[in-house]
């Protein structure tokens, strides 16, 4: 098989198709979609594919069939119709004011028409001009419309750090989507997708008849790239790179069925033959930090969530559940699901190493004082644990903490309590990217860390010595047994614990044994 060339940052599918990129074949699923129903939505992360598939949709709806020879539904589609299809897109700009929705929405509108070969509108609203819309160009085209709204969700997440301003423009929305609803007769097709699941309710209007198969098994890969997708379609590009490793910080992103790789991730380690982040460096929301620092979130914790499908699927503006926000932006994903009587829950863990590895960079950064020299301190770390320099790795610890200006320790909200202390050493693990196992279970509790790295084991107890009496985290590391679950690995076992002064700000013990 021969190279082809890399569809990095198109979006369209016709220029992939005539430029000759890589494609993978998501006809089948597209054709699948059309003969099951007529109202969907979607929700996925961002740089996922969307607008793609959407793309895709657009042009079998028009019917162009060059662009389809080879594909799955070339022969399974009638290309003697031809439909209206209205496209509204928000991916491009920021809108910041309910007038600049207003007339960002009015202007969408009127290319559609334009394109289509509309007469004006008469009507002096956004719902009659999207109703008038839809009306003419099956009137004019013949055949019922196709609606794809693309990033139906961007003008609220773009000012989620504003309130009101989100809820204004949540109430823009949902003036012109509530239009769908009551134009039925007229749509043959309608797919709205975005990064986020805003309920009915607040959103749609009555747009009860919208599926939605964000957590639909059958549906898990319609955005992204299965690993076999890799393995054939990418088989050219493989050369050179470390199968493995490819999965390890790529792939892993699921929704209750095939995992999948991001596309933007793949793309770029093609391109520029090296692991590195390149989906979480185009952009993680501030807001997300934020919030998680507002919330004194324990990090340790947030790799392994759990909540049932409601909270998992709602998301809003005056509520946001920090599960659903790291789902929803694709830095959790599904782990395990689970039925208990009827009633469903959902396991959630990081995707791979990428999201693990750069989200507690992220953060280590945004909970150190500025001037620390985050970066320097990783690299020491990961010098330090190699050598097994368990002093040095004491000094490291003891000087950040110590470095900490009083004022910033009680202008921050999440200095103020004690698990703080825990998640920042936790977090320069994680953030090396090193395989960290946190609260891990034996037969006789649970280790606070775990670490294996390097052809050894590492386990780590947190205690704050104003709870407990000193020397009790390595006690209690011996006591407990703790060792006995990773003996059978038949690799050096160090048992260090770590006590951390609320008083002091800093650790005040650092013991270390060897098991046996």
């Amino acid at each position: 098989m021969s190279r082809k060339k890399l569809p990095i940052g198109i979006q369209t599918f016709a220029r992939i198709r005539e430029d000759d990129c890589y494609y993978v074949d998501k006809t089948g699923i597209a054709l699948q979609l059309i003969e099951e129903g007529n109202y969907y939505f979607l929700s996925r992360p961002r740089r996922f594919g969307k607008s793609l598939f959407l793309d895709t949709l657009a042009e079998l709806f028009e019917g162009n069939e060059p662009l389809f020879r080879g594909l799955v539904v070339h022969g399974q589609w009638d290309w003697g119709r031809r439909f209206p299809v209205v496209r509204i897109s928000f991916a491009d700009g920021v809108v910041n004011s309910r007038q600049a929705l207003d007339t960002r929405i009015d202007d969408l509108l009127q290319v559609n028409a334009q394109r289509l070969g509309l007469p004006d509108f008469t009507a002096a609203d956004i719902p009659g001009r999207f109703a008038e819309l839809i009306r003419e160009a099956e009137c004019i085209h013949g055949q019922r419309v196709v609606v794809l709204v693309d990033e139906y969700d961007k003008p609220i997440l773009d000012n989620l750090a504003n309130a009101e301003l989100a809820r204004e423009m949540r109430d823009g929305l949902r003036n012109l989507y509530s239009v769908i609803k009551g134009q039925d007769a007229h749509i043959r097709f309608a797919m709205l997708s975005g990064v986020s699941k805003f309920s009915k309710v607040s959103l749609f209007s009555g747009l009860n008849n919208l599926r939605d198969i964000t957590l639909s098994p059958g549906y898990s890969a319609i955005c992204g790239y299965t690993d076999e997708d890799v393995d054939t379609v990418f088989a050219p590009e493989l050369a050179g790179l470390d199968r493995e490793e490819v999965r390890q910080w790529y792939n892993g992103y699921n929704w209750t069925g095939t995992s999948v790789y991001n596309p933007f991730d793949l793309l770029l380690l093609f391109r520029e033959r090296e692991f590195r982040p390149f989906w979480f460096e185009t952009g993680t929301p501030t807001f997300l930090i934020e919030l998680l620092t507002r919330r004194q979130a324990w990090l340790p914790e947030l790799g392994q969530l759990e909540t049932d499908a409601e909270l998992l699927s709602t998301f809003e503006v005056d509520n946001i559940a920090t599960e659903a926000l790291m789902f929803q932006a694709g830095y959790l994903t599904i782990d395990e699901e689970i039925n208990l009587d009827g009633n469903w829950f959902y396991r959630l863990r990081y995707p791979n190493r990428e999201v693990r590895q750069s989200l507690h960079g992220s953060l280590i950064k945004a909970w150190s004082p500025e001037g620390q020299p985050v970066a320097r301190q990783r690299m020491s770390l990961h010098r330090l644990l190699r050598s097994n320099d368990f002093p040095g790795l004491q000094q490291l610890f003891s000087a950040f903490f110590a470095s900490i200006p009083h004022d910033w320790y009680r202008n921050n909200p999440i200095a103020q309590y004690e698990g703080y202390y825990a998640s920042v050493f936790y977090s320069h693990f994680a953030a090396l990217g090193l395989d960290v196992r946190v609260e891990d279970a034996t037969s006789f509790g649970r280790i606070d860390m775990a670490v294996l790295f390097n052809g050894q084991v590492y386990l780590f107890e947190f205690k704050v010595v104003e709870l407990v009496p000193e020397g009790k985290a390595l006690q209690q590391i011996r006591e407990r047994g703790y060792a006995e679950k990773y003996r059978a690995r038949g690799e050096p076992i160090h048992l260090i614990g770590v006590e951390f002064s609320r008083e002091q700000r800093s650790v005040v013990g650092f013991e270390v044994a060897r098991d046996g």
